[in-house]
Parts: C-alpha cells; sequence; structure tokens
C-alpha cells in the first residue's frame, strides 16, 4: 500500500493536482495505466454535496493527466457494498470534511478492517488524511466544538499511519474558533504528550514501503509549541529507531523522549511487560516489543524483522549500553544498518587487545600489554621489562568487576592457578596518574558535536576492591591537550554517529615511552555514554541537555540543543554497608540549594558507582573538595 497525505492534492483556487513538491509525478508512478477510483464521503448522507465532490474530483484527476477506468462515491446509498468496492479499486481517495462526521461512517462500515492487506493506493484529503491515523486527532472545526466538554478530540481511526495532521496551514492559523485562537489555545496545549504536522496545501506526505516523509513547507508541533522541519522542494524524513533495553538505565528514555520528539518513530524492545514500563518511557515509544530474554538472539533477530515488516527499513538500532554493543552490531549486520557499528569492527571496541592497534595508528600512547593467553613464561618475561605492579583484566569488559592488581611473582602465579579462564585476560604495566575521561557525541561526519571531561581522583578498581565511595566530577571546559587527544582516538578508530566515553590516564610523573608529567595515556575506549548519572551531570554542568544533542544527531546529523552557564559537577556515591558523621538532613541543610540529584543507584551499578547518590553543582572548583570532605565523613 502506497499513502498520500494531504490537506488538499490541489493549491487553492486550481482545478487539477499541483506538481509542486513532485506531487502529481509520485501519484502518477504509484497507479496503474487506468486506475479504478474509490472516493469515500465525508459527508455520507448529504447527498448533494457528496454528488458535487464526486464531480469536482473526477475533474481535477482528468486534467492532472490521470485516466480513470471509472470513478466511484461510497457513501450511505451504495454502503452495503463496501468490501466490493473496495476489493474493486486502485485507488481510494478519503475526501475532505468534518473530520468526526466521517469518522463515525467508516467506523460504521468496518473500513479499518477492510484495509487489511489492501494493495492499492491510499489518498487522504483534509479530514481523509487526518482519519488514516490510530488515533485520530480532530481539532475542533465547527463553531460550539471548542467550548462543548462532550466534543471528542480523539477518535479510533484507520490505522494506517501514527502521524496526526492539522491541515491547510496558511488557511487555519489565524483561526478563532469560540473566542479561541486553533492553534494557541487548542491545538498547542493538545500538543503536550503528542506531536501533529502541519503544512500548506501542496505539500504532502508519502507513506511507502513502511517508510514515511514528508515534502514541502512544514511545521512540527509538540510540547506546547512550533518548529519549523521542512522547506519547500526539500523533504523530512520520519526515521525508525530500534532502541534496546530503553528502560535500562532508568534514564534512557530520555534519549527515546528526544528522538521522538524529533518525528523518529522510537521502537523499543525489553524483556518487561509494557504495563511495567515507566510512563515517562511509554510516551517516548512509537511502538514496543517485549521479548522473554534480551540475550536470545533469535527472540531479539525476531522483534527487529517485525518492526522492519511493519514500519519498513530500520535506520538505527542502538541500546547505548555497553553490554549490548555486540548484539547490536550484529543486529546491524543482519538488517543492513548503516549507522552504527557492525560485527566485524566490535573487537576494536570490546577487546583490549585490539584497541592497543587503533591506538598505535593515531600515535596515542597506551600501558604496554600481554595476552595472558601466551602463558605464564610469556609474562614474566613481560614483568621483567614493566616491573611490578602489574594489572590483570578481562580482554572484553568493563568496570573493574575482575581486575586484578598483582605486585610479586607469587601473586602472579597464585593469579594464574586460581584463573584457569587466564586465556580471556591481558596483562599491563601500571600506570600512575589521573584518570580523566573525554566524553563526546559525534556525528556522520566524524565531528564532535559535544564535548566534556570528567576527572575520578580514586581509581575504580579501588573503590570496588575497598568498597570506597565514589567521588568525581565532571569540569566546565574541556582542556585542549585532552580535547586534541581525544579527537585523535575517534579518528583512529573511525567512529562516527555515537556517543563516546573515552579513558585516558594524565601521568602523574615522567615515563619513559609515554610521556612527560601532565600528558595523556590512552586506558580504553568506550563507544557508548559514561555510565550511572554522568549523563545528567553532563547537563547540569553545562546548562543543556546531552540526551536531545544525541537524538538531534541521529534525526539532523547536527546540534540544535544549546548551552548556559557552565559549573563544576560533583558526585558522591555513599555505601550502605558505612556510617556517616553528617546524615541526609545535614547533606540537604548544608548543600540543599546545589543538589541536582539525590537518587539511589541501581543494584547493577553499585558496586562502581555506589549506593545512595549525592550530585551538586558548584561555580569553583576549589568547592569540590569540601563538598566530598563532608560527604565522606
Amino acid at each position: 500500500m502506497t499513502i498520500f497525505l494531504t490537506g488538499s492534492p490541489t493549491r487553492f483556487g486550481e482545478d487539477h493536482f499541483t506538481e509542486d513538491n513532485g506531487f502529481l509525478a509520485q501519484v502518477k508512478a504509484s497507479l496503474p495505466a487506468r486506475p479504478r477510483v474509490l472516493m469515500i464521503s465525508a459527508a455520507p448522507d448529504d447527498v448533494a454535496f457528496t454528488d458535487s465532490v464526486l464531480e469536482g474530483m473526477t475533474t481535477c484527476i482528468r486534467n492532472s493527466g490521470i485516466v480513470p477506468a471509472k470513478t466511484v462515491m461510497l457513501d450511505r446509498r451504495n454502503a452495503a457494498g463496501v468490501e466490493e468496492l473496495v476489493r474493486e479499486s486502485d485507488w481510494i481517495i478519503l475526501c475532505g470534511g468534518h473530520t468526526p462526521t466521517q469518522n463515525k461512517f467508516i467506523n460504521e462500515i468496518r473500513l479499518r478492517e477492510i484495509l487489511k492487506g489492501y494493495d492499492g493506493v491510499v489518498m487522504g484529503c483534509s479530514a481523509g488524511s487526518m482519519n488514516c491515523a490510530d488515533l485520530v486527532y480532530a481539532h475542533p472545526e465547527l463553531e460550539g466544538e471548542a467550548i462543548d466538554p462532550k466534543y471528542n478530540r480523539w477518535l479510533r481511526g484507520l490505522g494506517l499511519t501514527d502521524i496526526n495532521l492539522v491541515p491547510h496551514y496558511h488557511q487555519v492559523r489565524p483561526v478563532v474558533l469560540d473566542g479561541k485562537r486553533l492553534f494557541e489555545d487548542v491545538v498547542f496545549p493538545d500538543s503536550w504528550n503528542h506531536r501533529f504536522y502541519t503544512f500548506p496545501d501542496g505539500g504532502y506526505i508519502i507513506i511507502k514501503d513502511g517508510r514515511s516523509s514528508l515534502r514541502g513547507e512544514a511545521w512540527e508541533i509538540t510540547r506546547g509549541g512550533m518548529r519549523k522541519v521542512s522547506e519547500e522542494n526539500k523533504s523530512y524524513s520520519f526515521m525508525n529507531l530500534i532502541f534496546i533495553s530503553p528502560h535500562f538505565p532508568g534514564t534512557y528514555w530520555h534519549f527515546c523522549a528526544g528522538a521522538k520528539a524529533n518525528g523518529v518513530n522510537v521502537l523499543g524492545i525489553a524483556d518487561t511487560p509494557y504495563d511495567n514500563l515507566p510512563q515517562e518511557l511509554k510516551n517516548s515509544l512509537t511502538d514496543y516489543y517485549q521479548v522473554s530474554n534480551l540475550e536470545d538472539y533469535s527472540q531479539m533477530y525476531r522483534a527487529v524483522a517485525w518492526f522492519a515488516h511493519k514500519y519498513g527499513k530500520i535506520d538505527w538500532i542502538e541500546s547505548n549500553n555497553e553490554y549490548w554493543l555486540e548484539q547490536d552490531a550484529r543486529l546491524r549486520t543482519d538488517f543492513n544498518v548503516t549507522t552504527g557499528l557492525k560485527i566485524d569492527r566490535i573487537a576494536s571496541i570490546k577487546n583490549k587487545s585490539e584497541m592497543k592497534k587503533y591506538y598505535a595508528l593515531g600515535g596515542i600512547p597506551t600501558a604496554r600489554q600481554i595476552k595472558a593467553a601466551e602463558g605464564l613464561k610469556a609474562v614474566r618475561a613481560f614483568v621483567k621489562k614493566t616491573g611490578y605492579p602489574i594489572i590483570a583484566k578481562p580482554d572484553n569488559g568493563v568496570g573493574a568487576a575482575g581486575t586484578y592488581k598483582l605486585q610479586s611473582d607469587k601473586e602472579l602465579v597464585d593469579w594464574f592457578q586460581s584463573h584457569p579462564n587466564y586465556a580471556q585476560f591481558v596483562i599491563e604495566e601500571f600506570i600512575t596518574g589521573l584518570l580523566v575521561s573525554y566524553d563526546a557525541i559525534y556525528n556522520d561526519k566524524m565531528e564532535p558535536i559535544f564535548e566534556n571531561n570528567s576527572v575520578f581522583p580514586t581509581p575504580v578498581m579501588e573503590i570496588v576492591h575497598g568498597n570506597l565511595d565514589t567521588c568525581y566530577w565532571t569540569n566546565k571546559t574541556v582542556p585542549k591537550a585532552l580535547a586534541q587527544i581525544g579527537r585523535r582516538t575517534v579518528k583512529a578508530f573511525g567512529i562516527t554517529n555515537r556517543f563516546v566515553h573515552l579513558e585516558f590516564f594524565q601521568l602523574d610523573r615522567d615515563r619513559e615511552g609515554l610521556g612527560k608529567k601532565g600528558d595523556y595515556v590512552g586506558l580504553e575506549v568506550n563507544m557508548r555514554p559514561p555510565g550511572g548519572f554522568t549523563p545528567d551531570m553532563m547537563n547540569f554542568a553545562h546548562s543543556t541537555d546531552v540526551f536531545q544533542i544525541w537524538a538531534d544527531m541521529v534525526a539532523f546529523g547536527q546540534r540544535r540543543k544549546g548551552e548556559g552557564e557552565q559549573f563544576y559537577c560533583a558526585y558522591v556515591g555513599r555505601r550502605d554497608v558505612h556510617t556517616y558523621k553528617h546524615g541526609h538532613d545535614q547533606v540537604v541543610a548544608r548543600y540543599g540549594g546545589a543538589i541536582c540529584m539525590c537518587e539511589r543507584m541501581s543494584e547493577a551499578l553499585a558496586d562502581d558507582l555506589g549506593d545512595q547518590v549525592y550530585i551538586v553543582r558548584l561555580k569553583e572548583k576549589k568547592e569540590i573538595d569540601e563538598f566530598f570532605r563532608f560527604m565522606t565523613e
């Protein structure tokens, strides 16, 4: 089925289909040589009006160079034969008029069910376009409707699209109905949890092979406001984004909300019943598919295939989650999604041994490394060059879990003996310095559209093994040298269209072969946002919205969200096993005005990030140490 949604297929006063924005050419290309046309009235009981519409539309079709085999109008007179009329048509035109009146008629004749499997062309005109939606937004049209408490603005439509229209932009923009401005007082307030599109006659939406594209000058109305999304003779594509596990971490619904606000179809896949999802996430999804096990690739494949069948080509598959990176890449490969890493690239960003090759391409210094699979003898030879201590960590893993600091030959031997799976580990020389991150969002041209720097004064490995409080902060700006090496790293790895979290050591002393004190040394790359509430900290620090910046990158390939005043943002994650000198009430009394978040961390992330989280926004760097001291006493 090919669907055209128009306000009117003609420009005002013309008696033929417009050629603007390629409309007539698209219609002709979709039809057989002599199409059988079925029109559906918006006033099925008004015989005179219906007959005039039939005559006018037939003339318009012929004047457009289309020669129909026959034209039939469906109204109350022949409604009993609707199934046969639909079956014998190549082109169904849903005529304009009063939206609720037509809606009542199409539901009475069960047109939604009859159109299932229809393989022709459907064209909506005004009310007809509005009634193509699954849930129809029928804004007030007639006197009295805007103030009638019984008037229903939401109706069950044909289910051919999720797109809601406010047709005839130029004609309806200045309309005042029952003393209410149609846009400012009616449509804008109704848009807070919905999204509408409006465009002048001559613009249209074409839905073909499950893909929706808007052609011509148009605006999007959502969240109580309106913004222009397309210009005359240009197009706006409704993308299909599959978001894996959008319910975890808990703040990730913001990614979905930002994408949906940009006109993207956000299709969620997770293992949680839909009714158990947070309401904010439900509002941010176009559709949802529940699997019983996210780790079962056959289930995941079927879920993506279902969305591809229902919505057409999938443009993005993303989880922004380290755990699912490999599965994301496999799904992209199998469904030929080109906006992210495919399976042939995944080892370079997941395996620490493979990362070394790309660091070398960018001339980025890194700690010397050997695979534990080479055996104890080879590792001992390696240690003679580096000296103790050394670090043993999983080649493919994230966080400090499974990471060991070995101080002697005895500890090395004991580690090999206690780890029969040692072949899955790498051994690295131990580097002392300050752990910092370069966080950024990159577009499809490998350009950073957002950059951030966080500082971790206590290594995560020590926090986990010592059950210490987690303390770190986000800087106001990114040091120039860190930005340079971060950008070189991204270029070396060939990364586009991603949120990245790159970790570096800033050397605390000169080290031969690595650099001088203050230089940056590559630790590892993480091709996803930083964990926990760090994205929220970036928002607080830079007075922005990184979730929306990412969503703008997805939809537009550019940043559209600006920044405000800059701050330092500090994080403390307290442990439930500790007793603190200053309780919650004292913390609020001291830092209440600066507290941005006070949350419980999920159990899955608590080892690294603490159990009870406090995040504050500070103007001066010197305030950070005092905050850490107060919170950890």
